[in-house]
């Protein structure tokens, strides 16, 4: 049974950094969402701004940034038909693995195998990754993570997905809520109802589910299946 990714999302205070592959209820479009939380001044600090075939991470106000150091990334980026979404610089070294046509057919697996989780203990956060073939609708989700904090041992999943069910996608966030250490999100990719066609509509219902004092950021890309075409939205807490 699909959760209901709204409730969900309205009820955790703090999931963090999180990604939704999906599909319309008509099965028309496919969704790229990614959306960003924040606890600290220099994770709030930031916005979503576009770039060619994607999104980049900047501050908003760069007098108040402390350590760019995980903080700046494309989260978003395009390779061909494919589009690559992660929460963090891990985005670059898939994007990369796909320009130079290592290890073909397995170019997202082998790009995150040269990765590990982010340097932050006693958090340890998760590497989320997606990627999705904007012709077909496909999709491949993976979280790399320590194994219940023990920084010496990682953690390696890959979950790959036909096109999604009408009205139904797949959810993974770096925590599983909020906490001291953050706990990792654990199980795999969560399967939630989507409810809405339109890109515009499903942002509006997706910003106000998450939790007013730490989201920060959510991107929407909206795929038309009939000719792989998309669409982008921003939503920034912060604006220039």
């Amino acid at each position: 049974m699909a959760t209901d990714i709204y409730k969900y999302l309205s009820e955790n205070e703090y999931p963090g950094r999180g990604i939704c592959l999906a599909s319309s209820p008509d099965g028309k479009s496919a969704f790229v969402i990614y959306f960003i939380m924040g606890r600290s001044v220099n994770s709030r600090n930031r916005i979503f701004s576009e770039i060619e075939g994607g999104i980049r991470t900047e501050a908003f106000d760069p007098s108040l940034m402390e350590d760019p150091h995980l903080i700046i990334y494309n989260p978003v980026m395009t390779s061909g038909e494919t589009c690559i979404v992660t929460n963090g610089d891990q985005t670059s070294t898939i994007y990369d693995f796909y320009k130079e046509a290592k290890a073909p057919g397995f170019n997202f697996e082998a790009a995150l195998d040269t990765r590990t989780f982010e340097d932050d203990g006693p958090n340890w956060t998760p590497r989320i990754s997606g990627i999705m073939d904007m012709k077909t609708g496909s999709f491949k989700l993976s979280i790399l993570k320590s194994d219940d904090g023990d920084e010496s041992a990682r953690l390696f999943n890959v979950y790959s997905f036909p096109k999604a069910k009408a009205g139904e996608g797949r959810f993974i966030s770096t925590y599983r809520t909020n906490g001291s250490p953050l706990p990792s999100f654990t199980g795999e990719p969560m399967k939630v109802e989507i409810c809405e066609n339109s890109g515009e509509e499903l942002m509006e219902h997706l910003w106000a589910s998450l939790n007013e004092d730490n989201k920060i950021s959510l991107f929407i890309r909206q795929i038309d299946l009939s000719d792989g075409s998309y669409k982008d939205l921003i939503r920034n807490k912060y604006t220039k």
